[in-house]
Formats: structure tokens, C-alpha cells, sequence
């Protein structure tokens, strides 16, 4: 390639992707939920990671200006604000497919968000991981920030030509300043698998408090599996025995397949708000969707909301990735001034947001009816929402004609 070709595909490569990250976001004005804006972009995308991450950007030594190492996703993304910056720990995967966790900052948590210079150096244990993904961040009352993340390893025990089997850890790291992690012990339980665990951000009884998921040990016990709840003596050995489930899988839900913690729970006036996510079965394979509950304040392991239905699906071109009909969420933040950010991923490919507030969110987890679990009793809820809603209709139109009757004959023509 011509010296004025390369410098030439550099500068257009340059300019696309700076034009790509100072995008300005906007509120989709045509999704109206009520509940929850959905924003039009998403926030981050494989595209958004600096070019010298996937180019060579030396002419000698790549004169066709070729993308060496080239990501494919950037999904399921923790968050903090810190230092006055929303900071995202991305799920960062390669074309390799193999994940690592990068941080992207913004001024504002909803466009112009930036990758630092170089990814996550996550240290390894004495068994190195294969793959670790979807990090939730707890800013504990220790005073640590705490990286809860999926560590997954080969199933040693697998039949030979079996490639697939693996075992899923809690792997746990802390930080003060999200660039020198300090890796701990993964979480030990007496469950087979652990995935989607996160830590409760404050002492419980003077220990650690977990979300775990037991699921697997949990169903071939008959116990159905959910989102459990258990405590630790200590964090830098992680050791939970009696994991209770405070969510369980519900038969003909969407948590029947499975359901997990997903942003670390946020304390509200009224209780901990959970960000969680549900999963079934459709005809095209498995369906991911967001939902939401309330757990009590003084007990963080006993439900007292829990709205039926999903709170998030994906939509429109949410539904085409890597895995179709899925949207995640392992990250929120919340501002002073209440307003909640959530940050999701969808079809395991590329990050969004939806923003609301606590006060919607509460209004939201305490009137929202729950899942009566009856095709029956669910005609029955909405028949009775339609019930006083005509009532209040007819009454504003009759309120209507008599304010028209009042008018003289001159205005009514």
C-alpha cells in the first residue's frame, strides 16, 4: 500500500471512529412505557474500543493497515459512578472468543463514553481461568470496590472429545481505583456451578452477604434453583454453606428455564431494589428478559414487591446479535437526584441504556400485580383494571356533555 493510501485509510478510520464516540444520545420519543426511557444509540459497542486496540497502526509492520486483534462485542457491563465519571467494566470479547473487562467512562452516563487506554489486568489464581465474564461492582461498606465476576474453567472431569463441559466459579476481585485489582480466593460453596453472583454492598449481621445461584446442585436436589441468598465470615476466603433461595424458577414464568441477580441491589426508602433477569423457552431458544423486585431493608433476604411480567425485553434491532432475543443487565447507577440508569446488553453483543427514577421504580415494583400464575386469574387482574378505567372514562365524557350544555347556543355552532 502506497504511503498516501495508508495515511489516508488512517485518517478515515480516525474520523469514523471519533465521529462513533462523541455521538450524541437521545430519548427514543417513540417508546412511551411510562415506566422507563429507552435510549436511541447504544452506549458502547465493539467499535467504541480505541483503534490501537485492534490495529497496528505501524506501516512497516502492517502496510495493508489490517485489524490484527478485532473485537467482537462489548456487552453485560458493570457500573459505578466514580470520581464524578459513570464508569462501565465492560464484558469485552475478541474474535478469539475469549472475554476480558475493560473501563469506559462518560461525563454524563449516557453518551461519549471512552475506553481507558488499556484493558482490565485481572490477575490470576493458583488454577487459571479460561474465560471470566459479566462483572458486577459493589462499593462495600469495607470501603473496597468489589469485582463479583464468572470464572470458567474446563471441566477436567470431562469425557475426552467433550470440549464443551465447564465449570463456572465466583471469582472475586477488589480495587480502590479501578486500574490495580487484587485478585481473592473464588467464592466456595456446596454448589456445583455459580454464576451471576453478586455481593451485597453492606455488612449483614457483621458478614459478607452473597446473591449466588445455585442452580444446578439445587435442581438435582429438587429444590428448583433461583436466586439464593447466603453469608461469609470473611471475604478474602469466601465461604458460603446454606444458600436459601429468596427467587425461585416458577413454572410457565419468565423465570421457568432459570433467573439470576443481576445489578448489585440499590437501597431505596421503601427497600433494596433488585435488577434481575429471567429466562424461558420459545420455539427460537432461549428468551432473556430484565425484571424487578423488593426486598425488606432490615431483611435483604425476605421479598415483599415482586411485579409480575418483565420490566425489560429487547426490541427492534435489540433482537439480532450473537444471541438473538436476550437483553442483560449487571450495571446501574443511581444519581442524587434519584434518577436511575440502567445500563443493559443486548443479544449478547452491545450495551444500551434506559433511564427512570426511584420514585417510578417503586411505583412501579409496589403496583404492578404480581403474577397470579393462572390464565384464569391473570383475565381477571385486567378485566378489573378495565372495569375502572371505563368507570373513569364514562364519568370524564359525562362530565364533558354537561360542560357542553352550558355553552350558549352561539359557541356550541
Amino acid at each position: 500500500m502506497a504511503k498516501a493510501t495508508f495515511s489516508k485509510r488512517l485518517k478515515d478510520l480516525q474520523a469514523a471512529h471519533q465521529k462513533l464516540v462523541t455521538r450524541r444520545n437521545r430519548v427514543d420519543a417513540g417508546w412511551h412505557n411510562g415506566v422507563f426511557d429507552r435510549y436511541v444509540n447504544p452506549v458502547l459497542t465493539a467499535e467504541h474500543a480505541p483503534l490501537f486496540w485492534r490495529f497496528d497502526l505501524n506501516e512497516t509492520t502492517n502496510p495493508y493497515l489490517m485489524e490484527r486483534m478485532g473485537l467482537n462485542a462489548a456487552f453485560n457491563a458493570g457500573a459505578i459512578k466514580f470520581n464524578g465519571k459513570y464508569c462501565l467494566v465492560a464484558r469485552m470479547e475478541g474474535l478469539d472468543r475469549k472475554s476480558f473487562f475493560a473501563v469506559a467512562e462518560s461525563d454524563n452516563g449516557v453518551d461519549g463514553f471512552k475506553f481507558w487506554d488499556y484493558p482490565m489486568v485481572l490477575p490470576e489464581t493458583q488454577e487459571p481461568d479460561t474465560n471470566v465474564y459479566d462483572m458486577r461492582l459493589t462499593q462495600h461498606a469495607d470501603g473496597w470496590i468489589y469485582g463479583v465476576f464468572c470464572s470458567e474453567r474446563k471441566d477436567k472431569n470431562a469425557p475426552p472429545g467433550d470440549l464443551s463441559s465447564a465449570i463456572a466459579s465466583a471469582g472475586i476481585a477488589r480495587t480502590k481505583d479501578l486500574k490495580t485489582w487484587h485478585r481473592l480466593p473464588d467464592l466456595k460453596s456446596d454448589s456445583a456451578q455459580q454464576r451471576n453472583v453478586v455481593l451485597h454492598p453492606e455488612f449483614v449481621n457483621g458478614k459478607y452477604a452473597f446473591y449466588t445461584r445455585p442452580q444446578d446442585s439445587f435442581i438435582e436436589a429438587g429444590k428448583g434453583g433461583g436466586i439464593g441468598w447466603a453469608l461469609s465470615e470473611s471475604i478474602e476466603n469466601a465461604v458460603v454453606h446454606d444458600e436459601t433461595i429468596i427467587d425461585g424458577r416458577v413454572y410457565h414464568t419468565i423465570k421457568e428455564v432459570k433467573n439470576g441477580a443481576g445489578a448489585v441491589p440499590i437501597k431505596t426508602r421503601d427497600g433494596w431494589l433488585h435488577i434481575a433477569h429471567g429466562v424461558r423457552n420459545t420455539a427460537a431458544g432461549l428468551r432473556y428478559v430484565v425484571y424487578a423486585f423488593l426486598c425488606d431493608l432490615a431483611n435483604p433476604a425476605h421479598v415483599i414487591a415482586n411485579p409480575g411480567g418483565y420490566l425489560i425485553a429487547p426490541v427492534g434491532p435489540e433482537r439480532v446479535g450473537d444471541v438473538s432475543n436476550v437483553v442483560f443487565c449487571n450495571g446501574a447507577i443511581v444519581e442524587d437526584n434519584g434518577r436511575l440508569l440502567i445500563y443493559y446488553a443486548s443479544s449478547d453483543t452491545r450495551t444500551h441504556l434506559a433511564a427512570t427514577s426511584i420514585d417510578k421504580m417503586l411505583d412501579y415494583v409496589h403496583n404492578t400485580p404480581a403474577d397470579p400464575l393462572r390464565s384464569f386469574a391473570c383475565v381477571a387482574q385486567r378485566n378489573e383494571l378495565i372495569r375502572k378505567n371505563l368507570e373513569l372514562l364514562s364519568t370524564q365524557c359525562g362530565t364533558g356533555k354537561r360542560s357542553k350544555a352550558k355553552m350558549s347556543p352561539r359557541k356550541r355552532k
